[in-house]
């Protein structure tokens, strides 16, 4: 499976595309920084990272896109930012028919260095071992692009079965909820049926006794 991260931003986005093999392997192919200054209209500057994005989505033909999903921030303008060009890429993978994946910065260190507080440093140092590079790749919004693809690449098997198990036991509970429900739906037709022949009886033991009346006889 290929799997492409992006970093997402304004000034910097970085992107990278890895390569899975069986376990946990995973190979490092590409990685880049799109770069977009302040002094450019906000319209050049999100079509500038959605024109590369796109690219490298031709070029790479990634399975699936691993996007970072914004948080709130101390800086409104740099999550606003964030998420404008995250949502450009996204659009660029829904022109292509490319799943997208969403995964918080806690989520990312979580499954790269085991704590969702490391640090820059620390997952720098610890995607460079992952992917066993000569040096640790730079900036550093290349690096967290590298973990973002590891990252799904990781936990998406586990969302697949966990997902899988609770499609299963969706499946399970409307099976036993028909079951039910047909079982309650057949009493209640015995009942009225029931109901019905016994008033039947009743009025024909009536009418019997009307009969023997007339004709002298104690019932």
């Amino acid at each position: 499976m290929r799997v492409m991260g992006v970093d997402p931003g304004l000034t910097r986005c970085g992107l990278a595309l890895i390569e899975t093999a069986p376990g946990r392997s995973v190979v490092a192919l590409d990685v880049d920084v799109v770069r977009t200054t302040a002094e450019e209209p906000l319209e050049r500057r999100l079509r500038a990272v959605h024109a590369v994005a796109d690219e490298w989505m031709g070029i790479h033909g990634p399975d699936v896109v691993a996007i970072e999903r914004v948080f709130a921030q101390n800086q409104v303008s740099t999550a606003m930012g964030t998420a404008q060009a995250a949502g450009v890429v996204a659009l660029a993978a829904a022109y292509r028919d490319i799943p997208v994946a969403f995964h918080t910065p806690s989520e990312v260190k979580a499954a790269i260095t085991g704590s969702g507080r490391a640090d820059k440093k620390q997952m720098t140092l610890m995607i460079t071992r992952i992917l066993g590079l000569q040096k640790p790749p730079s900036p550093a919004d290349a690096a967290d692009a590298l973990a973002l693809a590891v990252c799904h690449s990781w936990r998406a098997p586990m969302q697949g079965r966990v997902a899988s198990h609770s499609a299963e036991v969706a499946r399970t509970r409307a099976g036993f909820e028909a079951k039910v429900a047909a079982a309650r739906a057949a009493v209640d037709s015995r009942g009225v049926r029931g109901g019905s022949a016994a008033a039947d009886q009743e009025r024909a033991r009536a009418a019997a006794r009307g009969m023997a009346r007339t004709k002298g006889v104690r019932w």
